[in-house]
């Protein structure tokens, strides 16, 4: 039975959400604001967290920010009003996914469902790892096993997310992936509707690399979405 934690300090939305869950059979637990989420986080190491943005004592950001230090648990963020510099807050500092109040519970179950199959290091450390393969392209190395980019032997400061973002990009070199792939993939849910963080965290990419370096790395596809594709200038 997967256990999930719900840090929400609206106490009806809190008790609205558990008992919904337990329905559905996950065991929960309950934490009002954001400094006894994050001890409750820690201690009882959930399969699950459901972090509410705005919360006394730490925010929702600052949570996700100390968590992420250590910990891979799937965290996905509720934010009560559709603004994507929030969104991309969240998802920079670790956040898996976000919703936005208000929400349909159908649709959280789904995405719940869809970030609990996703395997976990913490979770998996029994079984043996596979070999990370450092991706290249021209001067362009990245390093999962390090979580490391460069160019030319200089390092690129990269979030987590725009490292997956290139990793993905860069495993599928040549081929063209939409929006909605890359956050199913990326992202970590199947959702075909506000597809905008993908657009905004391309341009945080090429900013970072082809605006410094004078290359060209990610092409846009058009009505498809993008396509990893080294190109010197």
């Amino acid at each position: 039975m997967s256990r999930i934690l719900i840090v929400e300090d609206e106490r009806k939305i809190a008790r609205f959400l558990a008992l919904e869950l337990e329905h559905e059979g996950y065991e929960t637990e309950t934490a009002y604001d954001g400094r006894e989420g994050l001890e409750k986080a820690l201690s009882l190491d959930p399969d699950l967290l459901i972090l509410d943005l705005m919360l006394p004592e730490l925010s929702g950001i600052e949570v996700c920010r100390r968590l992420r230090h250590g910990s891979d648990v799937p965290i996905i963020m509720l934010t009560a009003k559709d603004d994507v510099s929030d969104k991309v807050m969240g998802l920079d500092m670790g956040a898996d996914d976000y919703m936005t109040k208000p929400f349909a519970i159908e649709e959280l179950l789904a995405r719940i469902r869809v970030a609990l199959r996703k395997p976990r290091a913490g979770k998996t450390a029994n079984m043996p790892a596979e070999k990370d393969t450092v991706l290249r392209a021209g001067e362009l190395t990245l390093d999962p096993g390090s979580y490391t980019v460069h160019y030319a032997n200089e390092p690129i400061s990269l979030t987590k997310k725009e490292f997956d973002l290139l990793r993905y990009l860069m495993e599928h070199h040549g081929k063209a992936v939409s929006r909605d792939d890359l956050l199913t993939d990326v992202w970590g849910y199947d959702y075909a509707g506000d597809t905008n963080v993908v657009d905004v965290y391309i341009r945080y990419l090429r900013n970072k690399i082809d605006v410094p370096y004078g290359i060209k790395t990610i092409q846009t596809i058009r009505s498809v979405g993008y396509m990893f594709s080294y190109e010197e200038e």
